[in-house]
């Protein structure tokens, strides 16, 4: 049976979690990438995981930033020196819930779906899976201390350059 733990923040703190969340997908839909960082603590962890690894405890990621120093490096590389396809991203989130709040933060589940179009404007799925994050609260703002994107497939259709 799974354990739902809603009472452990307040009301107030959820929506909070939840405007996190939405403005998180809002600022890389806008192309903000520059402000992406800042959804992060310094001592944070990025990783993007394909459920295959995940399930069989393999830790091996896709992409993994371990400060925001290095979030911020990825924006650098991505208006300086990657090339990829130039594309519009519009990430949908759901289910966002509480799993439980400990000594170490807040920690959240929600489902993503991510859509790419390109620039002839034909539109495709590029990613879905969920997200798993431990939220910390910076004075009365929620940050992300962890961010796990875990894939539903090993393979993702064109090169991941912009952040799910």
């Amino acid at each position: 049976m799974i354990e739902v733990s809603a009472d452990s923040v307040s009301g107030e703190d959820y929506h909070k979690i939840v405007a996190l969340q939405y403005a998180y997908a809002r600022c890389i839909a806008d192309n903000l990438l520059e402000e992406w960082p800042n959804f992060f603590v310094d001592d944070c962890l990025y990783q993007v995981l394909p459920r295959e690894n995940k399930e069989q405890g393999f830790p091996l990621a896709i992409m993994m930033c371990d400060s925001k120093g290095m979030l911020q490096d990825r924006v650098k590389s991505l208006r300086d020196a990657n090339i990829y396809n130039i594309h519009y991203p519009l990430h949908q989130i759901s289910n966002i819930e509480i799993l439980e709040r400990d000594a170490a933060g807040v920690h959240v589940r929600s489902n993503y779906s991510c859509y790419q179009t390109n620039q002839d404007g034909e539109t495709s799925v590029y990613s879905v899976g969920q997200y798993r994050d431990l939220v910390v609260f910076e004075g009365e703002q929620p940050k992300f201390k962890e961010k796990l994107v875990i894939l539903d497939s090993y393979n993702v259709p064109n090169l991941l350059a912009v952040p799910l």
